[in-house]
């Protein structure tokens, strides 16, 4: 079996794959803190819960991190517990995506690999909408080549500064309200925070796509885009494990 890792600022993505399939999927935080040994323990324990052998089944490892102190410890945890190096997204690896960008060393390796699987799987060209951290917005063309994209403020984040600095507001649970119109403040600041963010989706996707010479497919992605993705107009496809999918598609092209 496949194990893949997608570490964001927040959130670990894990998945395991048997063969095409992606079996079983986790999510936890990414925690600079954890050791080596204390990633194997707890990747260990997600694994058992579904009757998986952490130290017998897993043939394969590939990584795309934006978080480098986390990328190390899971290269250690790999080579200690598995004997094989992991396959990591980064500068020199095969992935088959060309970067027309003026640096390409800055595109975070979670924008390529979700653009490889969007292309693979929804054909180009083509935007991802990864609601994380931030929002990010992949762009690609029809030959699946990542031609750049837009970066905004993302919806947790951008709720808990305002609630930091707002005396009588308060944290509320991210999902969409009864009403448009808030008839609480709790209700306010979910309508505020889903259709504010979904219209800018939608508005930030339409001035992507006036740049492209053909209509973009358009596919969300992350954890939290479920909260949002429904208010929106603009996108296609909903798929909650594009990014995982895609290092399936990097690992093969680098074994």
């Amino acid at each position: 079996m496949l194990l893949a890792v997608d570490v964001g600022n927040s959130l670990t993505v894990i998945g395991v794959f048997n063969g095409d399939e992606l079996a079983q999927q986790w999510r936890i935080s990414s925690d600079a803190r954890r050791t080596a040994d204390e990633l194997a323990l707890l990747f260990q324990g997600l694994m058992s819960f579904e009757n998986l052998s952490f130290s017998r089944n897993v043939h394969g490892v590939v990584i795309s991190s934006v978080v480098p102190v986390v990328t190390a410890r899971l290269r250690e945890m790999t080579q200690r517990y598995f004997h094989f190096p992991p396959v990591i997204v980064a500068p020199g690896t095969r992935t088959g995506i060309s970067i027309r960008m003026e640096d390409p060393r800055e595109v975070g390796a979670d924008r390529l690999v979700n653009a490889i699987a969007a292309h693979d799987q929804y054909g180009g060209p083509g935007i991802v909408v990864d609601f994380g951290t931030g929002t990010n917005f992949d762009v690609y063309d029809a030959g699946g080549a990542f031609i750049g994209g837009a970066i905004a403020p993302g919806v947790q984040i951008s709720i808990d500064a305002l609630t930091a600095k707002g005396a009588q507001l308060r944290t509320v649970e991210l999902t969409a309200p009864r009403h448009a119109i808030g008839r609480s403040t709790v209700e306010a600041l979910q309508s505020g925070a889903v259709y504010g963010f979904a219209g800018g989706v939608d508005r930030v996707v339409e001035q992507l796509a006036a740049e492209l010479d053909a209509p973009p497919v358009v596919v969300a992605t992350g954890g939290l885009a479920p909260a949002v993705v429904d208010a929106c107009r603009r996108i296609d496809h909903h798929d909650p494990w594009l990014t995982l999918k895609g290092l399936r598609i990097v690992w093969e092209r680098n074994t």
